[in-house]
């Protein structure tokens, strides 16, 4: 687990007024800090000018996810030498990813047993049979998925779904459930695959994970749009607010050709950035979601 310290402030500037700050938070390096490392850390960060003094106050290290910018020690390795993280959920017959949309049916076609009167001596094969809603298990949403008219899985571009230049964006232990525009400002945003990480995940498969989810608001969708978002996922039952009946979050991001992927897990995995994205599914005509199946 990563370390940060949690603390207040004050400062005063030199030329009159101050700026306090209670319960703040910074990732540090290390299992400590001296307080000027975290006074100019916030000089820097807030680009404060005119500062006379600042006091760091009721200062503990914490045990804590960074949410800042990091670097994964395989950031530069191409191919076979960068990690591969699967954030995805696996699919099982008879699970429940959205209630009232029936449960997949993964059975075989053929089995092993059965298949042994068609073969050679000591040689089987099984052929397996899947029979599911395309809400199923983890899955990209599409501008199909909203619009008639908009790109399905046969027509949305390679580049908006493979191997986009990543970033997550920490949204574990907010208070609440909306997570606001604000959660995206200190981060860019632009030509990246924008991941959520509610921590949600770990209510899945639990009756938990249906009830009170986080959600993007209208206003954070409308931020990512503007900012250049090229793909956004979250690791909860829905990106949306599912009280509200007109879906905003997918009606703004589908109608810019922004796919969206829900029920990711493992993104507690990653580095906040410094990996690429990824999200294919199969190409089929006339279908707005799908599972992922890279």
């Amino acid at each position: 687990m990563d370390k940060r310290a949690a603390f207040d402030f004050a400062v005063q500037f030199s030329n009159g007024g101050g700026l306090q700050g209670q319960g703040f938070r910074l990732d540090i390096d290390g299992d400590t800090i001296s307080d000027d490392s975290l006074a100019a850390s916030i000089i820097a960060d807030m680009r404060l000018a005119m500062v006379g003094k600042i006091e760091i106050l009721n200062k503990q290290i914490i045990e804590e996810q960074h949410k800042r910018k990091s670097e994964p020690q395989n950031a530069n390795l191409p191919g076979r030498g960068a990690a591969l993280v699967d954030l995805s959920h696996a699919i099982e017959n008879g699970m429940v990813t959205y209630k009232g949309l029936p449960a997949p049916i993964v059975c075989d076609h053929l089995s092993h047993l059965q298949s042994r009167a068609s073969y050679g001596p000591d040689t089987e094969f099984q052929i397996g049979r899947i029979d599911m809603v395309a809400n199923t298990g983890t899955y990209l949403d599409t501008p199909y998925h909203r619009y008639p008219d908009g790109a399905d899985l046969s027509t949305t571009p390679l580049p908006v779904m493979a191997h986009i230049p990543g970033v997550v964006v920490r949204a574990t232990g907010i208070e609440g459930r909306a997570i606001d525009w604000t959660s995206f400002a200190a981060v860019d945003v632009s030509s990246r695959a924008v991941l959520v990480n509610t921590g949600w995940d770990r209510h899945w498969r639990t009756d938990r994970y249906f009830e009170g989810h986080p959600f993007l608001t209208k206003a954070a969708a409308t931020y990512l749009r503007e900012q250049g978002a090229v793909l956004v996922g979250i690791d909860s039952l829905n990106i949306d607010d599912t009280s509200d009946g007109t879906r905003p979050v997918h009606s703004i991001l589908l109608a810019g050709g922004i796919p969206i992927v829900e029920h990711l897990t493992n993104l507690s995995a990653l580095p906040i950035d410094g990996f690429t994205f990824s999200a294919a599914p199969p190409k089929i005509v006339a279908m707005g979601c799908q599972l992922l199946l890279t």
